[in-house]
């Protein structure tokens, strides 16, 4: 009992470090580029996308690296699980429908998922090519 609120509290460290390079990155892109279209939670989820696409590879039952399950709970579901923003990108594009502009929230949604499914396709592609290195 004791050992899975300990794994539970691990994971939920990794979900803090997740949030906290959520909000530091998307400040900086919102910086850089406005904050009319959600460029910020776009990049978050892009780059979310890939980088748990290579993890997953390089630590899956035929990957390069071994990582016990507890390591890849933190990671996945910790700190990619705080760092990606699907709420925030499900928010977001409500808002931009309900004020009229739908072909921002129409932009996002397509952007989204071609840019977060190409992010975990060369995630993937990256890990299967380090795990043959």
């Amino acid at each position: 009992m004791f050992r899975d609120f300990w794994n539970t509290l691990y994971i939920g460290a990794g979900g803090m470090l997740g949030t906290i390079l959520r909000f530091w990155i998307s400040g900086v892109v919102a910086q850089a580029f406005g904050e009319r279209f959600p460029t910020g939670t776009l990049v978050i989820n892009v780059t979310g996308s890939f980088i748990i696409g290579v993890f997953a590879t390089l630590t899956g039952p035929e990957g390069r690296m071994m990582v016990k399950p507890l390591g890849r709970q933190f990671f996945m579901i910790g700190i990619c699980g705080g760092y990606t923003t699907f709420s925030s990108f499900s928010l977001q594009t409500l808002n931009l429908a309900r004020e009229g502009q739908w072909g921002y929230a129409l932009l996002n949604v397509g952007l989204s998922l071609l840019l977060c499914l190409g992010g975990v396709w060369l995630g993937f592609l990256a890990g299967e090519t380090l795990n043959r290195v």
